[in-house]
């Protein structure tokens, strides 16, 4: 089964706030809750009608929202260091996450404390601080920006035409 095809949603001041599924954005267009700013992918033919398969809608009616926060998981972090051993700087896919200051001597589970490693660094920087292990950081680890392009530049390869969109927020 393929994957869904995603729509970007913008708020009614055509700040990029989700994204959905073409279902999805076709209902909120025909309940009138959004209105259609891009299609690139065709129509959808019923009987009685055509409708347009949305790339870019957006919302009727203005969306309070806090800005969002990127959530502390294993996948952002890989994804925040472009899936590279902080130390070694080898790309692979044998990575795990490694602890600056490991937990057992009081390091916290936060942004600023956790990198990518590959598998034979965190095993020679062991229960160690970095510098007690005589190793390196490529870069100092710090919470990803919540900009538009880090939460939904990653689905500008499917969708290119989402770029105008994206890159001015």
């Amino acid at each position: 089964m393929d994957a869904p095809v995603l729509v970007l949603v913008l708020n009614a001041n055509f700040e990029p706030i989700n994204v959905c599924d073409t279902r999805r954005a076709i209902g909120l267009i025909l309940s009138e809750k959004a209105s259609l700013v891009m299609n690139g992918r065709g129509v959808i033919n019923t009987v009685s009608r055509c409708y347009p398969i949305p790339s870019v809608i957006r919302l009727e009616a203005m969306v309070a929202r806090a800005r969002p926060q990127i959530k502390l998981t294993r996948r952002e972090v890989f994804r925040r260091d472009n899936y590279t051993c902080q130390y070694c700087g080898r790309r692979n896919i044998d990575l795990t996450i490694d602890h600056v200051t490991p937990r057992s001597i009081g390091g916290k589970h936060i942004w600023s404390n956790v990198v990518t490693a590959c598998s034979h660094c965190n095993h020679r920087k062991g229960g160690r601080t970095a510098e007690e292990a005589s190793m390196r950081l490529l870069h100092i680890p710090k919470e990803p920006s919540s900009s538009a392009m880090y939460l939904f530049g990653r689905h500008l390869a499917e969708n290119r035409e989402w770029e105008p969109y994206i890159a001015g927020w």
